[in-house]
């Protein structure tokens, strides 16, 4: 049995198809206004679930970023404080050498040495006593204003796995660096070594022995640039990785959240142009009604 279709259910027909119409028009131009393919997640579920676990990586990936470029100032610091330490031994190696030959000194010489390694020590010293946003680079975890006392030179720090960055899901790296093994400590630190020795040229003595626990000192200083510059490139390494990540989040962010700007304008005028005949229709329907109502 075929319905009987009224001149009202007509109407109310085109009236649906309007509220369709514009409700698909409203969306679109939405769209073309904020460039987002949603604003809700009711309008697609699936993909607000998508945007919301590339959002929780994209926020993880920030934060691995911002350790990345903490620890990097840390080891560079690091390094250059080891770097400068390496060179102020070696200077002072020169002049140990030069105090060895002591029967060939005037007083006056030895103790022109005698005061550049005491100003060495104190060097060296600060050098040791580096620090990052008031944290000292070779006093571990402690919380010692300085790694090294410049009295008694006893160390401050605190022996252990360190100050450690996470830089990736599965990757820690430490980035400062143990004070007491890279300097020694009390009277076996280099910066009391020194001092020994521009005693013992004051003395008239012969310091070359000291030759050797110069060199000692040295090759642990070396030794502890060379890991610190181990973890420089492992922390470049997680930086180029973490930035690739980074980059492809991004864009699986842009495929889901973003839209088409020359697309939706294309759609947006076929909508308008629905909704244009849409309303024709309707007042068209209107009309009938109205006239039949008057017969």
């Amino acid at each position: 049995m075929i319905g009987r279709i009224t001149s009202s259910t007509m109407t109310q027909q085109s009236l649906r198809t309007l509220q369709t119409t514009l409700v698909d028009r409203e969306r679109l131009q939405n769209q073309a206004t904020s460039q987002r393919a949603f604003r809700t997640p009711s309008e697609d579920p699936a993909a607000a679930a998508t945007t919301l676990g590339v959002h929780g990586e994209q926020s993880r990936a920030a934060q691995y970023a911002r350790n990345l470029s903490d620890g990097m100032a840390w080891v560079t610091t690091v390094d250059t404080a080891l770097g400068a330490s390496a060179d102020l031994l070696n200077r002072a190696r020169d002049l140990t050498a030069q105090g060895a030959n002591s029967g060939a000194l005037s007083v006056s010489a030895r103790e022109s040495i005698a005061q550049e390694l005491e100003t060495i020590s104190a060097e060296l010293l600060a050098r040791a006593n580096t620090t990052v946003l008031g944290r000292s680079v070779f006093a571990g975890t402690s919380d010692a204003a300085v790694a090294f006392d410049s009295a008694t030179f006893t160390f401050n720090g605190t022996a252990g796995d360190g100050v450690q960055r996470r830089i990736s899901d599965n990757e820690t790296v430490r980035v400062d660096f143990d004070g007491a093994q890279a300097f020694g400590t009390g009277a076996n630190s280099a910066f009391a070594m020194l001092n020994d020795i521009a005693a013992e040229l004051r003395s008239g003595a012969n310091v070359g022995a000291r030759l050797g626990d110069i060199d000692d000192r040295l090759k642990e200083v070396v030794s502890a640039r060379g890991t610190t510059g181990a973890r420089q490139v492992q922390i470049e390494r997680a930086m180029s990785q973490n930035l690739s990540v980074s980059t492809d989040l991004e864009a699986r962010r842009v495929e889901v959240e973003n839209v088409d700007s020359l697309e939706v304008l294309v759609r947006l005028q076929s909508a308008e142009l629905v909704f244009q005949s849409a309303l024709q229709v309707t007042a068209r329907s209107l009309q009938t009604n109205l006239l039949e109502f008057l017969r």
